[in-house]
């Protein structure tokens, strides 16, 4: 499949990228991630081996598309849910041991 990252033409096929992660060690990641085998890779650590190129020079919506044209698995952070702010009061009573209120 032929697909563009960061403005250069690549001719990426699914066992390509399976042959290039093979032996590659996922770093710690807590951005978005690629499931490539059985391990879950950071998008810019697989973006920067299948490309050669630096992680500054690409984005990671450009290699989300190309792995999930590929048929790859590719995972966000889920949205954070909104924190739920208590009134003066409400912290209060919770402070000394009433149950949070509803």
């Amino acid at each position: 499949m032929r697909c563009v990252i960061a403005r250069f033409p690549f001719e990426l096929t699914r066992s390509g990228v399976l042959e290039s992660m093979k032996g590659v060690k996922p770093e710690p990641g807590t951005g978005a991630s690629v499931i490539i085998g059985r391990r879950h890779y950071p998008v810019k650590q697989v973006g920067q081996v299948i490309t050669r190129q630096d992680r500054r020079d690409f984005s990671a919506a450009e290699v989300i598309r190309a792995m999930t044209r590929l048929g790859f698995t590719c995972r966000t952070l889920p949205e954070a849910a909104p924190a739920r702010v208590l009134s003066p009061l409400q912290q209060a009573s919770v402070t000394l041991g009433a149950p949070v209120p509803v």
